[in-house]
């Protein structure tokens, strides 16, 4: 039986994908989330086979997920389900260590087969009928990243940027992150050296322009 962690922000999409996983004979649903920190909390101590992740959610988007869930529970295959096919993203997310992106329109029964593929040990990636990001994926491989504005950031000050972005204190910050909120200041400051940035205003803007948060 595969077991399958499900982590979308959207409550309706994701209890559509737990009915349609758990009437197929060799899978089972063992949680969900929609917060990306507490899925990703929960996946490394459960350990799915599989966890299938949104890239847009609160607190720890879907890609910086995918990868603290690869480095410590390398066991767990994951699959990204979004609505973004950016060539950017899909870079990101094959980096992070991803074995299946997948567009949320093209979910249902290819969603399906896209577990049972990387639960095989196999990589998958859907295609759209007018070419996408993800059918250059294919062709040219991950490309190089060392240009995009996110690469000169850790996946630590990742997470920070992205709580600073959706407003939260230092204090609060630490509170999630187990750290000290003068050690959050410390963090704050050096991501606003590496991106050369002068207000907070900023990380705002590159957090919403990098799908880190929403726009609203």
């Amino acid at each position: 039986m595969i077991s399958i962690y499900l982590a979308d922000d959207h409550v309706m999409f994701r209890q559509g994908l737990k009915l349609l996983l758990e009437k197929q004979d060799n899978m089972t649903v063992v949680g969900e989330a929609s917060n990306g920190r507490d899925a990703y909390r929960e996946i490394i101590k459960n350990k799915p086979d599989i966890a299938v992740l949104d890239i847009m959610m609160e607190e720890m988007n879907g890609i910086d997920a995918a990868e603290a869930i690869r480095r410590e529970c390398p066991a767990t295959r994951v699959i990204i389900l979004t609505m973004n096919s950016s060539q950017e993203h899909v870079s990101r997310a094959m980096k992070a260590g991803a074995s299946a992106y997948l567009l949320k329109e093209f979910a249902g029964e290819e969603l399906v087969r896209a577990i049972n593929d990387v639960h095989a040990g196999k990589q998958y990636f859907n295609f759209s009928d007018n070419g996408s990001a993800i059918d250059e994926y294919i062709m040219t491989g991950v490309k190089d990243t060392d240009g995009e504005v996110l690469s000169c950031l850790s996946l630590r000050e990742r997470e920070i940027l992205q709580l600073i972005a959706e407003g939260k204190s230092n204090r609060k910050i630490g509170d999630i992150l187990f750290l000290a909120p003068s050690t959050i200041a410390t963090y704050r400051h050096r991501i606003m050296e590496k991106l050369k940035f002068k207000d907070q205003s900023e990380l705002i803007k590159l957090a919403i322009r990098e799908g880190l948060i929403d726009q609203e």
